[in-house]
């Protein structure tokens, strides 16, 4: 009896595990993902494109990076406190429009949840 209660615990706790990782993502995953938005945005560099580096997004208010023109959406978005986090930045990969009515980012966005969650894996490996 004592060695079923055991295995399952260590089962629950390698599943258990197992699912964390899976919430957190494969930044390499993600680094494939990220070739959709090498066109407009970096991430290894705070240098801004089309649009904005996305070196250091995590944590950094939307509207907000220097040197790049944003819509007054994205500007108004971050007046009103908009903070790129796992929340807002699944959101916004999501359906770019729905996230920042105005925003001038053409892309419509990523519909694969496994894609934004390795897509955000790859932006917090870059976000340091």
């Amino acid at each position: 009896m004592r060695y079923s209660v055991l295995l399952v615990g260590v089962s629950v706790a390698i599943l258990g595990a197992a699912g964390a990782r899976a919430q957190e993502g494969d930044a390499t995953a993600g680094a494939t993902v990220f070739k959709k938005c090498t066109a407009c945005h970096v991430v290894d560099s705070d240098k801004n494109k089309v649009g904005p580096s996305l070196q250091g997004i995590i944590g950094r208010t939307a509207g907000t990076h220097p040197g790049f023109k944003y819509s007054p959406a994205m500007v108004k978005a971050g007046e009103e406190g908009l903070v790129w986090d796992d929340a807002s930045l699944r959101d916004y990969l999501h359906s770019p429009k729905a996230k920042v009515k105005g925003t001038k980012m053409a892309f419509a966005g990523l519909k694969d949840d496994a894609d934004i969650t390795n897509l955000l894996a790859y932006l917090k490996e870059n976000s340091q």
